[in-house]
């Protein structure tokens, strides 16, 4: 589904991305882990080029959306196009404190996909259902708790029908209590195939989504593996790094 091959990326002067080879497949469900600054939401944002690459490639079902490696040559794509296909959802909700959670949801579904407000509405009351949370159409943000309101951003992530969805640390916003909610929302999602991307601190929530899951440090995958990986993982520095925070 997504395929980045050789993804390099700096800030100024700083390399941040090194070579990363990464291969999501359709269904899956990949967990990026490691310590702050170590590239996994730069990774992320990689995939949807709200952080452009500065070489390598990413393809989404075959279509390049990166710069793309030397010699190759194939169908291209656009940003607008990758957006449609490869929904985000980020850490600080990102809601319109003055449209309700209806409304939050239902305009990218009028901006992107041109729908009228009286269909897009009645979209967005579905995609709330789905996330538990019709009963606050009518609420605002400020109206609602911190859970609540990733709820709303799940909801408006799955109303524009992505093939992915993308998670850049859904929780660390959060208070811990409201923690368990976003999790379990998360939850159902990927139980109904959707495929997903997750930056992650919830190792707990990892090991029980993670059909593939990737360790990385200093801008660098140092190891992945499949289920299982927390307890057979090879590199010392992924051992030292589960042994401090499970």
């Amino acid at each position: 589904m997504i395929e980045l091959r050789g993804i390099n990326k700096s800030f100024g002067k700083t390399q941040v991305l090194f070579d990363i080879d990464l291969t999501v497949e359709r269904g899956q469900h990949v967990v990026l882990f490691g310590p702050s600054g170590s590239g996994k939401s730069t990774v992320l944002r990689s995939m949807n080029m709200l952080a452009e690459p500065d070489s390598g490639s990413l393809k989404v079902d075959g279509i390049e959306f990166g710069p793309g490696l030397p010699g190759e040559s194939g169908k291209r794509g656009g940003r607008l196009a990758l957006r449609r296909r490869v929904g985000m959802v980020f850490q600080q909700f990102n809601l319109f404190p003055h449209l309700c959670a209806l409304d939050n949801v239902a305009l990218p579904l009028r901006k992107v996909h041109g729908m009228s407000r009286g269909k897009a509405r009645e979209k967005a009351a579905i995609a709330l259902r789905r996330v538990g949370l019709i009963d606050r159409a009518a609420n605002y943000p400020a109206e609602l708790s911190g859970g609540q309101q990733q709820r709303v951003a799940i909801a408006r992530a799955l109303a524009l029908d992505p093939e992915v969805i993308l998670f850049d640390e859904p929780t660390s916003a959060l208070d811990p209590e409201l923690v368990g909610e976003v999790l379990k929302t998360m939850r159902e999602v990927a139980e109904t195939g959707m495929t997903m991307v997750v930056v992650t601190h919830e190792l707990g929530f990892a090991k029980e989504i993670g059909d593939l899951n990737v360790f990385m440090e200093d801008g660098r995958i140092v190891e992945s593996g499949p289920r299982g990986f927390y307890e057979n993982c090879k590199s010392e520095r992924a051992k030292q790094f589960l042994q401090a925070v499970m």
